[in-house]
């Protein structure tokens, strides 16, 4: 099977105005493993140095990496080094032709044996993700009576990605999804959590996917270091194709992620898989600085 391997340094920085006493972090920056994913290797260098530092799993299935640094300091970096393995995940034809999306609907309600649990998290709404008839209004054009789950999918975000600009001042983290859909621009994290409203505003079940995508350089340039970022898209239940999988789809792009996008966590939105996020006491006025490089391994 087709594959490709990836070195990814992810570090972030904070620089304080004032010192920080206490420091309290949960960190998603270790790839997942999944079927089509193997972390070769991983590390996290924190500095300064924590006092508490564990690992544990979260209730997705995320590695997750916990710490608190409880003496004062004036920064705060967080390095962390992957090489990942990628295998090919390109779907048979024929799992677009069934089943039709009602179907699917219709088993994940409420009630209904056997329960898909593991898709039961992602049919409702959570902080970033909204059910409303303004979503469900905005899909029903892909999903018309009978069609394919994956084909209606699909084609939703092929409707993300020509009716939406991307535009990174145009939102934050903060700006609701629905002043997104009004908006009709945004960035990955907005395009993930816009198509993910639509669909579980119909009833199917979508969860949110964060990781890193190799982006290329123009021709006869360099690649450069830290000119990356994180990405982020989306994750169809399926349940009537090889006994229930799951299949991504990156409205950003345009693209059913394939060997070019690694993935690192899901949950439900955002703030479920977030890189970096915790509380400090102190600090006063910081911004972070984030760089990320996603290298081939046969250029690292």
């Amino acid at each position: 099977m087709d594959s490709t391997r990836y070195h990814v340094i992810h570090e972030t920085r904070y620089d304080y105005e004032s010192p920080v006493s206490l420091s309290r972090q949960l960190l998603h920056l270790t790839p997942r493993a999944c079927p089509w994913q193997r972390c070769l290797a991983h590390e996290i260098v924190i500095l300064p140095t924590p006092g508490v530092d564990r690992e544990r799993v979260d209730s997705f299935g995320n590695p997750v990496r916990q710490f608190a640094i409880e003496a004062p300091h004036g920064s705060l970096v967080v390095r962390a080094e992957s090489r990942v393995e990628v295998l090919s995940r390109q779907l048979d034809a024929l799992a677009f032709a069934a089943p039709a999306w009602e179907s699917v609907r219709d088993r994940l309600t409420y009630g209904v044996l056997p329960v898909a649990l593991e898709a039961s998290v992602y049919l409702f709404e959570s902080p970033y993700t909204r059910v409303k008839r303004e979503f469900a209004a905005y899909a029903a054009p892909s999903f018309t009576p009978g069609r394919p789950l994956l084909d209606a999918v699909r084609d939703l975000m092929r409707r993300v990605f020509r009716e939406f600009r991307y535009d990174a001042k145009a939102t934050t983290v903060a700006t609701p999804v629905l002043t997104v859909l009004e908006q009709r621009r945004g960035v990955c994290q907005d395009f993930a959590h816009l198509m993910i409203s639509c669909l579980r505003s119909l009833g199917l079940s979508a969860r949110y996917v964060s990781g890193y995508l190799l982006t290329r350089p123009p021709p006869g340039k360099p690649r450069l270091i830290g000119a990356d970022a994180s990405h982020a898209w989306v994750s169809v239940f399926c349940p009537d194709v090889s006994g229930g999988i799951w299949v991504d789809f990156d409205p950003t792009n345009n693209v059913l992620p394939d060997r070019e996008h690694i993935t690192v966590a899901w949950g439900r939105d955002f703030g479920d898989v977030s890189p970096l996020r915790g509380v400090i006491l102190g600090g006063d006025a910081h911004q972070p600085e984030v760089a990320v490089t996603v290298t081939p391994c046969e250029e690292a």
